[in-house]
């Protein structure tokens, strides 16, 4: 039934996750800004991940960090088109996803993680109109309905309180 395929999913996800996995012809994500992948989907999953190391002298972000970072990214995004192409998995259901980079900082991942409630907590906006009168064009945070990531327990901590506040399940991976 669905909550047994739901639980398929799930495992085939988690279980991919935690092994690195390198990519040679992975899909090319739409980029929205650094340190950000989006993919469309009519469910859009969350990952947060490690992708560059501590930034030095003010800087958030530092040097690239394959392992536990570009590896665990890769693995989502695998993970994601293997459920996408078997047509048994979800059937008529496409997964999405935008993934985040937290820098390997724990106040760092905590501001990414507010992008992932955003779309929760913003308004229609459709009172709204610039000053010529026509309507501002903007693009609606994507809804997340979970989050996969944030290897370190310090980071998780923090995303998963932020999280449950807006029950956004999260998931962590070691």
């Amino acid at each position: 039934g669905p909550g047994h395929q739901k639980n398929q999913c799930w495992w085939l996800l988690c279980s991919i996750l935690t092994k690195p996995v390198i990519l040679a012809n992975s899909p090319q994500p739409l980029q929205d800004y650094a340190h950000s992948i989006r993919l469309d989907g009519d469910i859009i999953l969350g990952g947060l991940f490690p992708v560059h190391a501590r930034g030095e002298m003010g800087a958030p972000c530092g040097e690239l960090k394959k392992e536990k970072g570009i590896h665990r990214l890769e693995a989502m995004l695998f993970a994601i088109d293997l459920i996408n192409k078997d047509p048994e998995l979800l059937p008529n259901v496409t997964l999405g996803a935008r993934i985040l980079d937290t820098c390997s900082r724990d106040t760092y991942a905590l501001e990414q993680s507010l992008t992932f409630v955003q779309a929760l907590i913003e308004k229609d906006g459709s009172n709204v109109h610039c000053a010529n009168g026509e309507l501002p064009i903007f693009t609606k945070p994507d809804k997340v309905v979970g989050v996969i990531g944030a290897s370190a327990s310090s980071v998780s901590i923090m995303v998963a309180n932020i999280l449950r506040l807006f029950k956004v399940g999260d998931l962590c991976c070691f």
